[in-house]
Formats: C-alpha cells, structure tokens, sequence
C-alpha cells in the first residue's frame, strides 16, 4: 500500500553539469563526460535506495533537458540551426531545433542507464520518456506541417525505445505531457490517440505525467493567472479513465487543484504529488501524510502511490536529498493512520 516514487529528474551533481539549472552546461566531454553520467545514475539510484523511495528512477542524469534528451537521439532534427518558439501556448520562449526531414531513430536511446540501473538495483524501476504532444510543443517542424502527424511520427520513435527499455527490465515507462495542462481540447482530440501509439503492446506498467511545470519563474508567474482554483485536470480526466494509461501522476501539494478531481480517475493508479518542486521548503511528514489522507477520500488506497509534484532536476541537491527523505517519512506516517 503506498507504494513511493518521483516523477523522474533529479538534480545534477555540479561535478557533472552546473547545478540550479533547467538546461545545464555539461561539465566535461566525450568519454569523460559518459563516465560521469553513469556515476551520477549510480549515485542518485543509491540515494533513492537510502531515503526509502519504492520505485527509483535514473534521475534523468544522462539528459540535459527531459525533451531533448530523447531528440538528439533522432534523425531528421537540425540541431545547428535553432529558432525562437513559443512554448506551452507561448509561456515562455525557448531556443529549439528544427524538424526538416522524416524521422528516425539513431539507435537506442536510455538503453545505458536503464541496464545501469538495472544491474544496480533489486527495487521496481522507472524510466521516463517525453510524451508526443509535449515534444511537438517543444520544437519547430519544417517537414510534416501537421502537428498531430508529427505527434504520430514521435510516437512511433518513442514505442520502438519503449519496447526496448521493457527488454532491459524497466517496470514503468512514464511518458511526460505538461502540455496536457496547456492544451486540453487536443488532448482529447489527438493526445491521448498518441499515447495510446506510443505504449501498443507494452506489457509494463504505463503512466503519464501531468503538471503544472517545473519550479521556474516562468511556470510560477503561469499559475497566478489560473485563479483560486485550478480545474485544467478536470477537463482532461474522464478521457484518461478511459484511456489504455495504468497511471496518472499529477500535482496536488501547495496547489490550487480541487482534491474532488481524483474521483475522476476511477480505475487508475493515481501518483499524487505530495512534495512541491517549486519551493526549498522541506515538507514534513504530517504535511505529507495529510496530503495524502485527503487523497485517500477519492482514490483507493491500493491506487495511490505518494510522488513529487514534477521533476526536481533545477533543484539544490540537498534539498532534493531531504524531501525524498520526507517523501518516505509521510507515507509511513500515512501508512500507519489508513490501516
């Protein structure tokens, strides 16, 4: 019951990439940089393991960024030749790569942290991917000239690495789709159709994860215009009930979500945010076990796996230490008051 996890990123050691940052430099090059992302998975993999955390990840700690991690890893993308885009309906401006010719795999993607990690440890693991709408969001296309075939055109990429990864012994494939809170209507219309491309056949657990975004000051100035109650997930839930997803992970501590949105997931593992990823705040385990019993009021216990808002690869790594540990504490807690 309560199974713990992180919705995937962790921060990077500033020997490996310069710390606080959600697009850090890399410290080194070549071999020596390969090396130091295997140490830095190895590192975060035993920290995970040491705070109690049930199902680990890699911690993103071989990717720059949690979109292009995956796209450099794909042909047909012009990476010299970057362009001003509006991101998540204009949010923010980012620099990003160009689509100029169909698309194909390299080769394998995570294929080295996911065996890494795999060898290492004896605990359910989780990779995470980016999911089709987010990663047409997060780049500019010259090619297809229709976003829901460049939606399609990703998935097809992503399955081929997710059956991969379900060979190398990864438990869960999560697929991250900020942009599910951005674009709700095409979430319905097309969104979710991409998923559904992007996890056929899988025989492991599937989840997909959707925030309000990572603790930057562009995501923090977005959620002040959203008003005292964030309703977005409620637009979106009844058509991922009925979806192929096994799971949803969402943010709910120190946010304005209506907790009676849950109910709307009937059928679903749900992987409640209980730790915020944009404050340096530690929650404490009353914090998170009450988080978690007012979740327990519309999801069923066996559904609910305690989990962070989003990712907290820009986050101090001490920090990040410390609310894994409270992430652990307060489901005990939890554990104990929902017997």
């Amino acid at each position: 019951m309560l199974k713990t996890t992180i919705a995937g990123s962790l921060p990077k050691p500033a020997w490996l990439a310069e710390p606080r940052k959600l697009w850090p430099a890399w410290r080194g090059a070549g071999e020596e940089l390969e090396q130091a992302k295997r140490d830095a998975t190895l590192l975060w993999l035993k920290a995970q393991e040491d705070a109690g955390v049930d199902i680990v990840t890699d911690g993103e700690q071989s990717r720059q960024h949690f979109v292009h991690g995956f796209l450099e890893f794909v042909e047909g993308i012009d990476f010299s030749r970057k362009v001003k885009m509006g991101i998540r309906n204009n949010r923010y401006d980012a620099m990003v790569p160009v689509v100029t010719a169909p698309l194909k795999l390299k080769g394998r993607v995570h294929q080295t942290e996911a065996r890494l990690a795999r060898a290492h440890t004896d605990r359910q693991l989780k990779i995470t991917l980016p999911g089709p709408m987010t990663i047409v969001d997060t780049i500019a296309d010259e090619h297809y000239g229709d976003k829901v075939k460049l939606a399609m055109a990703f998935a097809d990429l992503l399955i081929q690495e997710a059956r991969a990864l379900e060979k190398d012994g990864v438990d869960v494939i999560q697929f991250d789709e900020p942009a599910f809170n951005v674009y709700m209507e095409d979430v319905k219309r097309w969104g979710i159709q991409a998923l559904h491309r992007a996890i056929q056949g899988l025989k492991l657990t599937t989840c997909v994860h959707i925030c309000y975004g990572y603790g930057i000051q562009a995501n923090l100035d977005w959620k002040r215009t959203l008003g005292n109650e964030w309703r977005q997930y409620e637009e979106i839930f009844p058509a991922l009930a009925k979806s192929k997803i096994d799971q949803v992970s969402l943010e709910c501590i120190h946010s304005k979500v209506p907790i009676e949105l849950l109910k709307l997931l009937k059928g679903k593992d749900v992987l409640i945010g209980v730790i915020d990823v944009a404050s340096d705040t530690v929650e404490t385990p009353a914090e998170v076990a009450d988080t978690i019993a007012r979740a327990a009021k519309y999801v069923p216990k066996k559904h609910l796996y305690p989990c962070t808002n989003c990712g907290m690869a820009p986050m101090d790594r001490e920090i990040a230490l410390k609310k894994l540990e409270a992430l652990v504490a307060g489901t005990r807690l939890a554990r104990k008051k929902l017997k």
